[in-house]
């Protein structure tokens, strides 16, 4: 379908990848500030939690608090495998930190070839068939659709956790809850936390009738591993040959840029909003010219939704409704503009955005 192709969905479909896998890193953290300030060293001993039923308030706290700081300050490396719908698609992750400095690698081992490389906030995808390198220089919040600059106060004010046992994963022994959500403006999630280091191991995503959307977890993985800095710097220089591609977002306001939300949809808040140049054919040699693309990102704490606002084009934008696994995408017309937007939640979470946006110039 034509819509496939447009600029909006060609990047979210990229950084939407790069989520699912950062996802099993990160879903649980939604913790924000407080979360940046946990001391490195050896992850706190396992809070005492009931086996199974509605986890207490500290306790929950201390278990998010350990698959952020394992998440965030481990050294780990293995193969992730998403489902979703029936398909499949596999990516080896290693992931470093050192300090205050993260240091990552996604290979994409299915489909088109990929490698994403992520040092701190500055992201870097490359498609070697096509000779091609893109800068991005992205913040936390969109490259992690889990984070929240917030409280945990607030994710809890949206979701429930509780505890339902334990299971092994990828050889591990690990800990299961589940983030039920309070309304049906977004999905449960549960979780699978590796028993000694809080690593998060599997995340599933489940609808509201409790059929599991997406899956995305470890089969394998190795925690602890020397860091290899080098093997994500060193190939973020040596880009001879490759026509190489720098997106410089500039920070704005929705207001600032002429629209505005009626009101807020229930438990979303706010937390970037960004213009940016975005060439049409971002994943070949040969790419139109650049137009403007506005985004802006509201999170709950656990997931995300991301609202585009390009120009119309009535040869590439076509409106519909779409669903891949957990990630739903709404597009439609707004005057001489077009709007796309995704997110992990629920069809109607997104028709409320779409309702809820105005022109206000």
């Amino acid at each position: 379908m034509r819509h496939v192709g447009t600029p909006a969905v060609r990047l979210a479909s990229i950084f939407r990848a790069v989520g699912r896998i950062a996802r099993l890193a990160l879903c649980a953290c939604g913790l924000g500030a407080g979360g940046a300030a946990f001391a490195a060293g050896p992850s706190p001993a396992p809070a005492s939690l009931p086996a199974t039923g509605v986890a207490g308030g500290a306790e929950a706290r201390h278990w998010l608090q350990r698959i952020h700081q394992a998440a965030s300050q481990r050294n780990y490396q293995g193969t992730l495998v998403v489902t979703a719908n029936g398909g499949m698609s596999s990516s080896r992750l290693a992931h470093y930190g050192e300090g205050n400095q993260t240091f990552e690698r996604i290979d994409l081992l299915d489909g088109q070839p990929r490698r994403i490389y992520r040092h701190n906030e500055q992201v870097l995808i490359v498609w070697p068939t096509a000779k091609l390198a893109r800068f991005e220089q992205r913040d936390a919040v969109a490259l992690f659709p889990a984070v929240l600059n917030g409280s945990e106060d607030e994710l809890f004010e949206r979701y429930e956790m509780l505890a339902e046992g334990t299971d092994r994963v990828a050889g591990y022994d690990a800990r299961v809850f589940l983030l039920r959500p309070r309304d049906s403006w977004r999905f449960a999630q549960r979780l699978w936390a590796e028993q000694a280091t809080g690593l998060l191991l599997r995340a599933d995503v489940l609808g509201a009738d409790g059929r599991v959307l997406e899956t995305a977890a470890f089969t394998e993985v190795s925690v602890g591993i020397k860091s290899q800095p080098e093997t994500v710097l060193v190939p973020m220089k040596r880009l001879d040959g490759y026509r190489i591609v720098r997106a410089v977002p500039q920070r704005t306001a929705l207001e600032a840029q002429g629209w505005q939300m009626k009101s807020a949809v229930p438990g979303f808040r706010q937390v970037s909003c960004v213009k940016r140049n975005l060439e049409v054919g971002t994943d070949t040699a040969q790419a139109a010219p650049a137009h403007e693309v506005l985004q802006t990102i509201f999170s709950d704490g656990l997931t995300h939704v991301s609202v585009f606002i390009e120009p119309y084009r009535a040869d590439r934008h076509q409106a519909g409704m779409t669903a891949a696994g957990a990630t739903h995408t709404l597009m439609q017309a707004f005057g001489p503009h077009w709007v796309t937007v995704v997110g992990d939640a629920p069809m109607a979470t997104l028709k409320q955005f779409a309702a809820l946006l105005e022109r206000s110039r």
